[in-house]
């Protein structure tokens, strides 16, 4: 799912600019973090704190693209810890693939509510794969005084039979949506 955000950041200079505060959370090998901090933003990776693997595979894939600059923190979704306090601001958080089990979707919008205390202006980036039409984010959006708009794949250049020599979209349903505060514009 990660070659999902490509298309997405290679247009980051127009889109964002160069100094973007962004996180990526659940960020696996990080790729979509990487482009990022490749093209000019603050990056911070952040993992499950209960996964030390997953750290360490951030923290390679950043010595593997000289990124020594990228910092990467242990955040488990919905608990709060001294990085999630020590985070600043956030302008962007990316999310490849995180809604997949239905049981922390919660956990995963009670992070980003956090988050979005500190700047509530930020927006969740999510690039996923749907895996049940049953599966809904819409209460707990209303919940979280959050709204979500829907991003066409082909706005990006993301509606192709495959995505960077990946098999993906393929026959997959792929969504990208933008999360946001209600009472804020998108």
């Amino acid at each position: 799912m990660e070659c999902m955000f490509g298309p997405v950041l290679w247009s980051w200079p127009s889109t964002c600019g160069f100094t973007e505060d962004l996180c990526q959370i659940g960020a696996g090998v990080s790729l979509p973090g990487i482009m990022a901090a490749k093209c000019g933003a603050e990056v911070t990776l952040s993992d499950s704190s209960e996964l030390p693997h997953c750290l360490e595979i951030c923290r390679q894939s950043c010595q593997m693209n000289n990124l020594p600059q990228v910092h990467v923190v242990g955040l488990t979704w919905g608990h709060v810890s001294r990085d999630l306090l020590a985070l600043p601001p956030q302008d962007i958080i990316l999310a490849s693939d995180v809604f997949f089990e239905p049981e922390d979707f919660e956990d995963i919008l009670t992070t980003v509510y956090f988050l979005m205390q500190k700047n509530p202006k930020v927006q969740l980036w999510s690039t996923y794969q749907v895996r049940s039409a049953d599966w809904s984010l819409e209460a707990l959006l209303y919940k979280w005084d959050m709204k979500c708009v829907h991003i066409p794949l082909e706005s990006f250049g993301a509606d192709k039979e495959d995505i960077a020599e990946s098999a993906l979209p393929g026959r997959h349903t792929v969504e990208m949506l933008v999360i946001s505060f209600a009472k804020d514009s998108l």
